[in-house]
């Protein structure tokens, strides 16, 4: 069996992706998140074969998932399923370590054949992702920004707080910190992306595609 954990913030795509793979015999669902953090956890304690992961999740964005997987749970391949087509967002997902990439229009048949190829070892892009890699290696000159700029960890966690709406305070307990350094995170984050207040953080991450 392969051992799936599903990563996304809408309910109906999460029952429908199940839906898809268990009906084919050799997959099983053991867990399923909607954020990023519950992302991480979910795959610490789980320790799936494959996670299916969308980009644009609350909490903590898709890319910062993938580089946070690499690192605390390296056996597990990460699929991204989005509606991201655009060559950016593939080539940031690949750097932070994703093994396939597709879009959210892909047939199931597709979906399941990239399933199977992370299990076995193997990589699989949809033909956007496939396309954008193969401009990459003929102008490996390109650079691609990262869309957290230089947030550490932490500030990547406060910025989609923040994004969501959430007060200092309650961003203070949601991370058990006290006030006065989330504030100091706060202000770093708005610092190095040079913002000046909620709501250009806000556009500033739909922009980079960190929030639906």
């Amino acid at each position: 069996m392969i051992r799936v954990l599903i990563a996304d913030d809408h309910t109906l795509v999460r029952e429908s992706l199940v839906g898809v793979l268990q009906a084919e015999g050799d997959v099983q669902v053991v867990a399923q998140a909607a954020d990023g953090i519950e992302t991480i956890a979910k795959a610490q304690a789980t320790r799936p074969d494959v996670v299916v992961a969308d980009l644009s999740m609350p909490r903590l964005g898709g890319i910062e998932v993938i580089r946070r997987l690499r690192e605390t749970v390296p056996e597990a391949r990460v699929l991204v399923l989005t509606m991201h087509q655009e060559d950016e967002y593939v080539l940031q997902a690949v750097r932070a370590g994703a093994s396939g990439y597709l879009v959210k229009d892909s047939a199931a048949s597709e979906l399941l054949a990239a399933v199977r190829a992370l299990r076995a070892g193997r990589g699989y892009f949809g033909p956007q992702a496939a396309r954008a890699l193969a401009e990459q290696m003929q102008h490996p000159e390109r650079k691609v920004a990262d869309p957290y700029g230089t947030l550490t960890a932490r500030e990547r966690e406060v910025f989609h707080l923040i994004a969501e709406g959430l007060t200092t305070k309650e961003i203070a307990r949601k991370l058990d910190i006290s006030t006065k350094t989330a504030e100091n995170h706060r202000a770093r984050v708005l610092d190095k992306l040079g913002v000046r207040n909620t709501a250009e953080l806000v556009r500033y991450a739909l922009r980079k595609g960190l929030l639906d």
